[in-house]
């Protein structure tokens, strides 16, 4: 089985889970099965968004269909990869908004983690991040009998060691709901509107580096 404690992986976080994300995750497990299948190693998945878009979710729905298959898989989100746990981060950013962006998080070691599960590492120790408590942890994570590593996170895309990258297109414009409904962005208003742009134009480039690219929730 898949490791469901990461699935949600911010303590302190919650998925909401809709039909629409697990067409979504069926549909990477359509177009990456062909490769993983052929695969002698393990896998690595990226599955990108905006935020609001629903990359949790159907990293969530993806691993499911995977292990009816009969595959396990690790997630791994990149909110815990922040370089500063959330609350600090969200201070960081009022601070001084020029913070926001890829420089927020240790991507260096998400492909480091990607990297040492597909040479055959015994475990990998990764970063925890607890919400409330708005502190970073770390946990040790077996991937013994792992198939398929799934990174899930806004800029996970941008990953050279993954070997498939699905990405989600819809902005931010279109994902108010569905953030409202996992907490997200709770104040609302200009300053969280210039963070979402400063993401949108840097994710937005990355698309053309997608695998399967997924569409918005209707």
């Amino acid at each position: 089985m898949y490791q469901k404690g990461l699935v949600n992986k911010v303590i302190g976080d919650k998925l909401v889970i809709t039909d629409y994300h697990r067409e979504n995750g069926a549909k990477v497990v359509a177009a990456a099965l062909p490769l993983i299948e052929k695969s002698n190693r393990i896998f690595a998945i990226t599955i990108a968004g905006e935020s609001g878009s629903g990359k949790s979710e159907t990293a969530a729905t993806t691993a499911e269909a995977l292990e009816a298959k009969g595959y396990r898989v690790l997630i791994l989100g990149q909110d815990d990869y922040f370089k500063l746990p959330p609350k600090t981060n969200a201070a960081k950013r009022l601070e001084d908004i020029a913070w926001v962006g890829m420089g927020e998080v240790h991507l260096d070691k998400m492909e480091q983690h990607l990297q040492l599960a597909k040479t055959g590492a015994a475990e990998l120790t990764k970063p925890l991040v607890h919400f409330e408590e708005d502190r970073v942890d770390e946990q040790t994570v077996s991937l013994s009998g792992i198939n398929v590593v799934i990174a899930e996170g806004t800029y996970t895309t941008a990953l050279d060691e993954a070997d498939f990258h699905a990405f989600i297109d819809a902005t931010y414009h279109t994902t108010l709901a569905h953030r409202k409904q996992r907490a997200r962005d709770e104040t609302e208003g200009e300053f969280i509107e210039q963070v979402l742009e400063i993401e949108h134009q840097i994710i937005s480039k990355h698309k053309a580096r997608a695998h399967l690219v997924l569409p918005p929730s209707p």
